[in-house]
């Protein structure tokens, strides 16, 4: 059972490390750091947006509006850290 809820925990984290990266890129590219235009940005880009976006999108039709701000991958986020305290208060009676 500890194997599971590590491999839970690994799954967690890398979800964690793409929204992160997912962020960070899209200030980078709104800021004009990051060119579009480049094929490997670009490539990487539509990667990360594939994989989360079916994540966001029950999330975006939930919230409100909020114009040009996206506050999914903070609710996402919000939820792994939940999902992880629950999960570790709850280790006692699970194993």
């Amino acid at each position: 059972m500890t194997s599971l809820i590590q491999i839970i925990f690994l799954l967690l984290d890398v979800l964690w490390y793409l929204i992160v990266a997912q962020v960070v890129m899209s200030w980078l590219v709104n800021f004009g750091i990051l060119n579009m235009s480049q094929p490997i940005i670009h490539q990487l880009w539509s990667s990360i947006n594939r994989l989360l976006e079916p994540i966001y999108r029950p999330i975006r039709n939930f919230l409100p509006a909020t114009g040009g701000l996206d506050i999914a991958p903070l609710v996402v986020i919000v939820g792994i850290i939940a999902i992880r305290i629950i999960i570790t208060n709850n280790l006692s009676s699970l194993i």
